[in-house]
Protein backbone atom coordinates (compact mmCIF):
# COMPACT_ATOMS: atom_id res chain seq x y z
CA UNK A 1 0.00 0.00 0.00
CA UNK A 2 2.81 2.38 0.84
CA UNK A 3 4.45 1.69 -2.48
CA UNK A 4 1.27 2.60 -4.34
CA UNK A 5 0.97 5.85 -2.41
CA UNK A 6 4.62 6.67 -3.04
CA UNK A 7 4.31 5.99 -6.78
CA UNK A 8 1.15 8.09 -7.07
CA UNK A 9 2.85 10.95 -5.21
CA UNK A 10 5.84 10.83 -7.54
CA UNK A 11 3.65 10.79 -10.65
CA UNK A 12 1.57 13.74 -9.36
CA UNK A 13 4.67 15.77 -8.56
CA UNK A 14 6.02 15.22 -12.06
CA UNK A 15 2.71 16.46 -13.52
CA UNK A 16 2.86 19.60 -11.42
CA UNK A 17 6.42 20.32 -12.57
CA UNK A 18 5.44 19.79 -16.20
CA UNK A 19 3.00 22.70 -16.02
CA UNK A 20 5.59 25.33 -15.01
CA UNK A 21 5.95 27.90 -17.79
CA UNK A 22 9.27 29.69 -18.35
CA UNK A 23 8.87 33.36 -17.42
CA UNK A 24 11.34 36.04 -18.53
CA UNK A 25 11.76 39.62 -17.33
CA UNK A 26 13.18 42.13 -19.80
CA UNK A 27 13.68 45.88 -20.19
CA UNK A 28 12.73 47.76 -23.37
CA UNK A 29 13.96 51.29 -24.12
CA UNK A 30 11.02 53.49 -25.16
CA UNK A 31 12.67 56.91 -25.59
CA UNK A 32 9.55 58.82 -26.65
CA UNK A 33 7.27 57.58 -23.83
CA UNK A 34 7.83 60.54 -21.51
CA UNK A 35 4.51 61.35 -19.84
CA UNK A 36 1.70 59.76 -17.85
CA UNK A 37 -0.51 59.57 -20.95
CA UNK A 38 2.14 57.54 -22.76
CA UNK A 39 2.51 55.26 -19.73
CA UNK A 40 -1.23 54.64 -19.45
CA UNK A 41 -1.66 54.05 -23.18
CA UNK A 42 1.21 51.56 -23.41
CA UNK A 43 0.32 49.66 -20.26
CA UNK A 44 -3.31 49.33 -21.34
CA UNK A 45 -2.33 48.05 -24.80
CA UNK A 46 0.39 45.62 -23.73
CA UNK A 47 -1.20 44.09 -20.64
CA UNK A 48 -4.00 42.72 -22.83
CA UNK A 49 -1.62 40.59 -24.89
CA UNK A 50 -1.65 36.85 -24.32
CA UNK A 51 1.48 35.83 -22.45
CA UNK A 52 2.31 39.26 -21.01
CA UNK A 53 2.14 38.99 -17.24
CA UNK A 54 3.35 42.48 -16.42
CA UNK A 55 4.21 45.61 -18.40
CA UNK A 56 5.31 48.64 -16.38
CA UNK A 57 6.45 51.89 -18.03
CA UNK A 58 8.86 54.23 -16.26
CA UNK A 59 8.30 57.41 -18.28
CA UNK A 60 11.00 59.32 -16.38
CA UNK A 61 13.62 56.88 -17.63
CA UNK A 62 11.96 56.20 -21.00
CA UNK A 63 11.84 52.43 -20.53
CA UNK A 64 9.49 49.59 -19.71
CA UNK A 65 9.98 46.41 -17.71
CA UNK A 66 8.03 43.45 -18.95
CA UNK A 67 7.46 39.97 -17.61
CA UNK A 68 6.15 37.40 -20.07
CA UNK A 69 5.68 33.67 -20.65
CA UNK A 70 8.13 32.60 -23.33
CA UNK A 71 6.08 29.80 -24.84
CA UNK A 72 3.20 32.23 -25.60
CA UNK A 73 5.03 35.40 -26.71
CA UNK A 74 8.57 36.62 -27.32
CA UNK A 75 10.31 39.95 -26.83
CA UNK A 76 10.17 40.83 -30.54
CA UNK A 77 6.38 40.52 -30.55
CA UNK A 78 6.21 42.81 -27.52
CA UNK A 79 8.47 45.37 -29.22
CA UNK A 80 6.28 45.21 -32.33
CA UNK A 81 3.20 45.84 -30.20
CA UNK A 82 4.91 48.90 -28.67
CA UNK A 83 5.73 50.09 -32.19
CA UNK A 84 2.13 49.53 -33.27
CA UNK A 85 1.07 51.73 -30.33
CA UNK A 86 3.07 54.61 -31.85
CA UNK A 87 6.31 54.44 -29.86
CA UNK A 88 9.90 53.43 -30.63
CA UNK A 89 10.97 50.20 -28.93
CA UNK A 90 14.73 49.58 -28.77
CA UNK A 91 15.70 49.07 -32.42
CA UNK A 92 12.15 49.04 -33.84
CA UNK A 93 10.84 52.40 -35.04
CA UNK A 94 7.30 53.51 -34.22
CA UNK A 95 4.58 52.63 -36.70
CA UNK A 96 4.00 55.89 -38.58
CA UNK A 97 0.20 55.55 -38.75
CA UNK A 98 -0.03 54.81 -35.02
CA UNK A 99 2.32 57.69 -34.24
CA UNK A 100 0.09 60.11 -36.16
CA UNK A 101 -2.90 59.00 -34.05
CA UNK A 102 -1.12 59.89 -30.78
CA UNK A 103 -2.30 63.06 -29.02
CA UNK A 104 -0.02 66.12 -29.33
CA UNK A 105 1.09 65.71 -25.72
CA UNK A 106 2.72 62.38 -26.66
CA UNK A 107 4.43 63.45 -29.90
CA UNK A 108 7.99 64.68 -30.39
CA UNK A 109 8.72 68.42 -30.39
CA UNK A 110 9.73 68.39 -34.05
CA UNK A 111 6.16 67.25 -34.83
CA UNK A 112 4.50 69.94 -32.71
CA UNK A 113 4.28 67.84 -29.58
CA UNK A 114 5.48 68.22 -26.00
CA UNK A 115 8.30 65.66 -25.97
Amino acid sequence: MRIILLLSFISLSSLINAQVKPVVTSTIKIPNALCVNCKNRLEANLKRMDGVIEFLVNYKKGEAKTKFITDRIDIEQIKTAVSNSGYDADDIAANSDAYLRLPLTCKKKENGGKH
